[in-house]
């Protein structure tokens, strides 16, 4: 029998994986699964932070890693592979356990290399990491026309900056600009094709979900540990009933309790930041706070063109332009640090606030108005007749009034606001407010 240098090479690679296999067997044919979790992180480097898996490319996808690792035992695992393979696993979960992971700001990992912000710049090495984005750092990528074009036809110039850092601020793990973005029109625009572009920018680190859900279901906010971005892209018109979940999100800058089912809870890190598209705006039940207001950007995008042709394939046109879109949004982040996390806001988009906290608020435009209240330093008024009035204004209005207890303390809160004091004696014995009064005609039917 003659041997060919092709045989000589297999016969080779035969022996040097038998000595491989004698590294993680013992001499009864049995895994040693401290061997195999040694051997396997030599070629495949991983770690475990909070239960979950990270390699080179960010989070790992547990059934592909059990699928991979049942393929190399099944020759030698006689029998209860899944079993096997399962305890692997979860070996090298505590081999690879990583207690901490310092956030990393001055990176953006790519799927060719990292990009350092600082004098670095592009380097082709990798390292592990929990967000990898699935695009190519290419200095020379033309500029995406495709992806201008639409912005240009979907906002006004003075909103695309804005847009720009907002992006560019999903691209690194930070919350310090604690803002939300909100794009709103009447429909059928397009908006929410922005959200999708993001999920192709960004992969695995987009969470589609509804704001919503983060305060009704205690167990969503545990979807968003290790993602950079949640996307809703049909915002609901309904009020939200509670806005803590989402004012801690937006503001995180320390652990967090999150719950899973079936679990304990426990302390984690939330750095994920919020974009929706709606045709409507974000309101809440019960806050109407300037702090929940102020952490809201708010975009209202072009009416769509009645002579508009939809291009069915745009998603892929923009796609085929990610190394550029890319370059565009790291622009908008490195605009965004140089003026310490501030967004350039168009003046319209700061009226687009203040006319939707005067629209959320009706208490604000209850005490606006002359025809129900008089203001003066001799005013007096007891706090049932002043929500008597204001629930007057309300019915007169179509407005929804508030419970008596959030408005007493509403006027509490706001009386150096309108000049009012306080007083427990007010016409003898009551409660109520000096700086006011109200007109006598306005009294509850």
């Amino acid at each position: 029998m003659s041997w060919t240098k092709d045989d000589v090479r297999d016969e080779m690679d035969e022996q040097e994986d038998e000595e491989e296999e004698i590294l993680w067997i013992d001499k009864k044919g049995k895994i040693v699964e401290g061997a195999f979790c040694a051997w396997f992180l030599q070629k495949h480097p991983l770690m475990c932070l909070d239960q979950k898996l990270f390699d080179l490319d960010g989070e790992v996808n547990e059934d592909r890693l059990r699928h991979e690792i049942h393929q190399e035992i099944r020759s030698v695992a006689r029998n209860d592979t899944a079993k096997k393979t399962k305890r692997i696993v979860e070996a090298i979960k505590m081999e690879t356990y990583h207690e901490e992971w310092d956030v990393q700001l001055d990176r953006i990992h790519l799927k060719n290399g990292t990009y350092y912000l600082d004098e670095r710049g592009f380097v082709p090495e990798k390292e592990l990491c929990l967000n990898r984005f699935p695009v190519e750092y290419l200095p020379d990528a033309p500029a995406p026309e495709t992806w201008l074009d639409f912005l240009n036809g979907l906002l006004m110039p003075e909103d695309i900056p804005t847009l720009q850092e907002y992006l560019g601020y999903l691209l690194i793990p930070s919350t310090k600009a604690q803002k939300m973005m909100i794009l709103t029109g009447r429909g059928g625009e397009g908006k929410s094709r922005i959200g999708l572009v993001i999920k192709k920018l960004m992969g695995d680190s987009v969470q589609m979900e509804s704001i919503h859900r983060l305060e009704t279901n205690r167990f969503a906010s545990a979807n968003l540990e290790h993602k950079l971005v949640m996307v809703d892209d049909d915002l609901q018109m309904t009020a939200l009933p509670d806005t803590r979940n989402v004012k801690s999100i937006v503001t995180a800058e320390d652990k967090t309790c999150i719950e899973r089912k079936g679990k304990q809870a426990t302390q984690g890190r939330l750095y994920v930041r919020l974009l929706c598209f709606g045709n409507g705006n974000l309101i809440a039940v019960n806050d109407s706070s300037d702090g929940f207001w102020r952490r809201q950007i708010l975009i209202s995008v072009k009416d769509r063109d009645p002579n508009r042709v939809d291009d069915p394939f745009l998603i892929d046109k923009m796609a085929a332009e990610l190394p550029g879109i890319f370059l565009w949004a790291l622009e908008g982040l490195k605009r965004l640090l140089a003026n310490q996390y501030r967004f350039t806001l168009s003046e319209r988009t700061r009226k687009n606030l203040e006319a939707v906290m005067a629209d959320g608020n009706n208490l604000d435009q209850f005490m606006a108005s002359a025809k129900y209240l008089r203001f003066s330093e001799d005013g007096a008024a007891r706090s049932t007749h002043l929500f008597c009035a204001y629930s007057r204004w309300c019915v007169e209005n179509l407005e929804t009034p508030v419970s008596q207890k959030r408005f007493s303390q509403f006027l509490f809160k706001s009386a150096g606001k309108y000049g009012l004091t306080f007083s427990k004696h007010i016409g003898g014995e009551y409660r109520g407010y000096k700086g006011v009064s109200v007109r006598p005609d306005c009294a509850l039917n």
